[in-house]
C-alpha cells in the first residue's frame, strides 16, 4: 500500500460522558513506535494490552500493566499518569475506547483492535458493572468534568440489562455499533491490525506470534514459552492487581472480579432464542453480513 495516497483517518467528533473525555487524545504527543489497543470494552482489552506488555519486555514478571498502559480518553486519568507515559522511556502502550472518527490518528503508531461477539461482551460488562463499588460511582459521577448523567447501579436482571443495550444503543455505556463499524472501515490500513477475543482463546501462542509480527517485535525461541505463559487466563487471574485499574480498589473482591472468567457463551442459557436473534439481526442491520461474521467468530 503506498502510504502516500492513503487517505488516513481524521478526527471530525468529540465523546463525552460519565467515563470518557476524547479531547484528552487532542494535544496527544505520538511517537513512531507507539501501540495503540482499541476495542469497545470488555472485549479482551486488558488481555491484549498484557500480550503486547509481554512483548515489548519480553516476558518480564515485574510488568503493571494497568499503570504504565492507561486507557487515554477516560475522563478521570490524574494527571501525574499523563505525565508518567509522556515520560516513559520504553515503546509505550496506550488503550482507548473510541471509535476511530472521535480518535487522533497517527500514520506512524500501530493500532491493535480487538473484537468480541456483543453478547459475550454485554455478560463481561454487567459483571464489571454489577460489582463495581461505591468508590467507582464516586469517582466517575462525582468527578468534575462528567458530561451527560451519572451512572447508575445495574438493573439487576441480566436480560432486561441486555435489552437495554442492545435497543439503547449501548445504554448506560456508549454505542457499541459506531465504536465497531469505525474500526471494521480502516482495517485495511497498514497500521491497523483486528483482533479477535475468540481467536485469542483457540490459539493463543499463534495469535501472539501474529501480532509480533505486526508490532515487529521478535522473541528469541528460548523466551517463548514464558511470554505465551504470562499471557494465559491462569497467570493474569494470579496476577490481577498488575491488571486492573486502580488494582482492582473499585470492584468489590478486588482485581480478582476485574479479570473475572474469560470465557464466552455464558449468554446461552440465558436468552431467550428471540433476544439472541434480535442481537444477530441488528448486528447485520448495522454493521453488514462481512463485518458481523467476523464479530461473531473471528473470521474474516
Amino acid at each position: 500500500m503506498d502510504q502516500t495516497t492513503i487517505a488516513w483517518p481524521r478526527k471530525t467528533r468529540e465523546l463525552h460522558n460519565h467515563h470518557m473525555d476524547s479531547t484528552a487524545w487532542n494535544d496527544f504527543r505520538f511517537r513512531d513506535d507507539d501501540v495503540i489497543v482499541g476495542t469497545y470494552g470488555k472485549s479482551g482489552t486488558t488481555w491484549t494490552q498484557q500480550i503486547v506488555g509481554q512483548l515489548v519486555f519480553k516476558g518480564a514478571t515485574d510488568v503493571p500493566i494497568h499503570e504504565i498502559s492507561p486507557w487515554w480518553d477516560m475522563r478521570v486519568i490524574p494527571p501525574q499518569a499523563r505525565q508518567a507515559v509522556e515520560a516513559q522511556t520504553h515503546r509505550r502502550i496506550i488503550k482507548t475506547h473510541l471509535p476511530v472518527d472521535a480518535l487522533l490518528f497517527s500514520p506512524k503508531a500501530k493500532y491493535l483492535y480487538v473484537g468480541r461477539d456483543g453478547r459475550d461482551v454485554l455478560w463481561s460488562l454487567y459483571n464489571h458493572h454489577a460489582n463495581a463499588n461505591q468508590l467507582w460511582y464516586d469517582v466517575l459521577n462525582d468527578t468534575p468534568g462528567r458530561v451527560g448523567p451519572p451512572i447508575e447501579r445495574p438493573d439487576p436482571d441480566i436480560r432486561r440489562y441486555f435489552r437495554t443495550w442492545l435497543e439503547q444503543d449501548g445504554q448506560p455505556f456508549w454505542s457499541f455499533w459506531d465504536n465497531i463499524s469505525s474500526w471494521w472501515a480502516v482495517r485495511q490500513l497498514p497500521n491497523v491490525k483486528l483482533v479477535h477475543f475468540a481467536r485469542l482463546k483457540a490459539d493463543l501462542a499463534g495469535e501472539m506470534r501474529e501480532i509480533a509480527d505486526f508490532l515487529d517485535i521478535d522473541i528469541p525461541d528460548a523466551q517463548w514459552p514464558k511470554v505465551v505463559e504470562h499471557c494465559t487466563f491462569d497467570y493474569m487471574k494470579a496476577h490481577a492487581e498488575e491488571m486492573a485499574p486502580m488494582g482492582g480498589r473499585v470492584f468489590e473482591g478486588g482485581a480478582k472480579t476485574f479479570i473475572n472468567k474469560g470465557v464466552n457463551g455464558r449468554w446461552h442459557d440465558v436468552l431467550s432464542p428471540a433476544e439472541s436473534l434480535a442481537y444477530e439481526r441488528m448486528a447485520v442491520e448495522k454493521l453488514g453480513p462481512d463485518c458481523a461474521r467476523w464479530l461473531m467468530t473471528g473470521e474474516e
